[in-house]
């Protein structure tokens, strides 16, 4: 690692600190040359690669801007789809693997997105899954109610209360 203040190629580590819950190494250094110390920061690069077959660099800014368009119109503010797009990295992230299809970046933010707003779910899901027909809206909607069901059905069967 080049120092920053002299140039000089050779540098040693200093201290190592994992951030960002593990996912970054932070390194204190000193040059050998100045002996000025400088801190370095590490990540592992996640990679995206699109249909086309180009890879790029995960962002969660796009993934913020793709779902800022869902959400056009609807009651999310900023703060919420930065920790959506936090959760889709970290899913990813979870998968262990170097690169990623973009196909399952999106499935990654569909279920967050149905969590956080499901008018902007069904826009999403409706570009993403490439609706073509009423019918597509109207099964995806069914399975939307089903679902709100289901988890409404849980939360009133866990209320411990006795019925006899």
């Amino acid at each position: 690692m080049r120092c920053p203040f002299c140039r000089h190629a050779d540098s040693r580590v200093v201290d190592s600190r994992e951030v960002d819950e593990g996912q970054a190494i932070r390194r204190r250094r000193s040059c050998s040359e100045c002996g000025r110390r400088f801190t370095t920061s590490e990540t592992m690069v996640l990679a995206v690669v699109k249909r086309s077959g180009v890879t790029e660099q995960f962002s969660r800014d796009k993934v913020v801007l793709g779902v800022r368009r869902a959400c056009q119109g609807r009651p999310v503010d900023d703060d919420a789809l930065q920790q959506l797009a936090q959760r889709v990295e970290e899913s990813i992230r979870a998968a262990g693997v170097a690169e990623i299809p973009s196909h399952e970046v999106g499935l990654a933010i569909l279920g967050p997105l149905r969590e956080l707003d499901t008018v902007a779910y069904l826009r999403f899901a409706s570009v993403y899954r490439s609706f073509s027909s009423i019918e597509d809206f109207e099964k995806e909607i069914s399975d939307l109610r089903q679902a709100i069901a289901d988890t409404a059905d849980l939360a009133g069967s866990g209320n411990g209360a006795d019925d006899a």
